[in-house]
């Protein structure tokens, strides 16, 4: 007996790792992926069952519906960053977090649930572009999609590469979503106005430096400069123009360590989009899981005058802007 027990004990282990690897062999079977998936990756997994390729591409890249039908990854949906409703305007503050109904509606008519694995694809071309592939990429895991990535290089890293390409619009195939916020991931406007009285974070505004400095502001935003005590971190630092990715991870924890002290952080920017980049780079790629959007940003903290703001904005800064040679 106790040398038949000795053989069980010892065959235990065995079996388990033959049925996870018998899992892992299934055809289909997806493992959870890393935030950003490489085209090799994609092209390995594209036929999953439990996959969706969701190309975001809108105006903001210049592209949209009609880019879409002209080229796409094979099987993937569309949904316009700028139209399809990722940001909605409440109280009439635009760009924000839409409600649940509405998430739950946006997500499931793309094709989506609980058990989907999205790869989300921007367009590739430029650092504002990987804004709208990052603001969906939260957006769905603040709605309960726990398995979510972002294809590196974009659209335009897959068609350089020669891979296959679809054509003609696409018709998803909708889903029952049922929409559950994480609230670890964001903050509202009343949580950041404690923050800017009392602390207990960094304020990261990934805005150029210019409208940091009150120089220039977005046409949506009721004032300059920028909330008192926040740090500057460009989201476009994080990009490399060059091969329109991503900067590699060692670099990228370089400049986040150079601006960011350890611990609790908010990201926010004009509206919440160039904020993601700084989102999604300190908290899925360099795993600061203390790290939260403030996805009202500038647009909705300026909508309240009596909000205090920092600005290093000069008389002559305004004249000029009357004279026409200033924002």
């Amino acid at each position: 007996m106790f040398v038949f027990g000795s053989v069980v004990r010892l065959l235990r282990p065995l079996a388990a790792a033959a049925v996870i690897s018998f899992a892992l062999a299934v055809p289909g079977h997806t493992e959870t992926a890393p935030p950003l998936v490489s085209t090799g990756w994609l092209k390995q997994h594209l036929k999953d069952p439990d996959l969706l390729v969701l190309d975001v591409r809108s105006a903001i890249d210049g592209g949209g519906a009609e880019a879409f039908a002209r080229g796409h990854i094979p099987g993937a949906a569309h949904s316009d960053y700028d139209k399809a409703g990722w940001r909605v305007t409440r109280n009439g503050v635009p760009f924000m977090l839409p409600t649940l109904a509405e998430l739950e509606k946006l997500i499931g008519e793309t094709g989506i649930d609980e058990d989907t694995h999205v790869v989300v694809v921007p367009a590739g071309v430029h650092f504002t572009d990987f804004g709208s592939a990052a603001r969906t990429y939260w957006t769905l895991k603040v709605a309960g999609v726990v398995n979510v990535s972002i294809l590196d290089g974009g659209y335009a890293a897959w068609a350089a590469e020669h891979n296959a390409i679809e054509t003609g619009a696409a018709k998803p195939s909708p889903k029952i979503f049922t929409a559950k916020l994480d609230k670890s991931l964001f903050v509202d406007a009343r949580e950041v106005e404690a923050i800017e009285r009392s602390g207990g974070a960094t304020l990261v505004d990934a805005r150029p430096a210019t409208f940091f400095a009150g120089k220039e502001k977005a046409p949506a935003a009721q004032a300059y400069g920028h909330i008192p005590g926040a740090v500057n971190l460009d989201s476009a630092t994080f990009y490399d123009a060059k091969t329109n990715r991503l900067r590699p991870r060692v670099e990228l924890a370089a400049l986040a360590a150079s601006a960011v002290p350890v611990g609790p952080a908010v990201t926010y920017c004009n509206t919440g989009h160039w904020a993601s980049t700084d989102w999604f780079v300190l908290s899925e790629i360099l795993g600061r899981k203390d790290v939260k959007l403030y996805y009202g940003s500038m647009v909705d903290w300026t909508s309240d005058a009596s909000r205090p703001l920092a600005s290093a904005r000069t008389k002559w800064d305004d004249l000029k802007k009357k004279l026409g040679f200033g924002s």
